[in-house]
């Protein structure tokens, strides 16, 4: 049986988009390439076979989901080289603030905090 399902994107609309997308560039590590003059203007982030995908949200502030839900991570990216990521995007000023580890749903994982306030969570399960 053929899997139906194959890759998953994410959508962040945000107040600022070139500036959420130069924190994505510079730290990060995505490309950028800019889609502002069609008829839905966004910009998609590329890193490896990762993309996300910016939107205006017409100045309206983001809100997490930790903070609209009680709890939450707003995206979570799956990676088989967690502690080599951390310590890329630590360098490059990311802001962690769930340093790698063992979760109780036993997933191995860190959490980054971006310049919207998004938490992103980076891991997988612990084998």
């Amino acid at each position: 049986m053929r899997d139906k399902l194959l890759k998953s994107h994410c959508v962040f609309p945000t107040p600022n988009i070139e500036r959420t997308a130069r924190y994505y560039e510079e730290v990060m590590g995505f490309k950028v390439v800019e889609y502002l003059d069609s008829n839905e203007p966004h910009i998609c982030l590329y890193r490896d076979k990762t993309e996300i995908i910016l939107t205006d949200s017409g100045n309206q502030k983001v809100v997490p989901n930790r903070k609209q839900y009680g709890y939450g991570y707003d995206a979570y990216f799956i990676t088989e080289s967690q502690k080599s990521l951390q310590k890329e995007l630590e360098g490059n000023g990311a802001k962690i603030v769930k340093k790698l580890k063992i979760t109780d749903y036993n997933n191995k994982e860190f959490v980054v905090e971006d310049i919207d306030g998004r938490w992103l969570g980076f891991g997988k399960k612990n084998n």
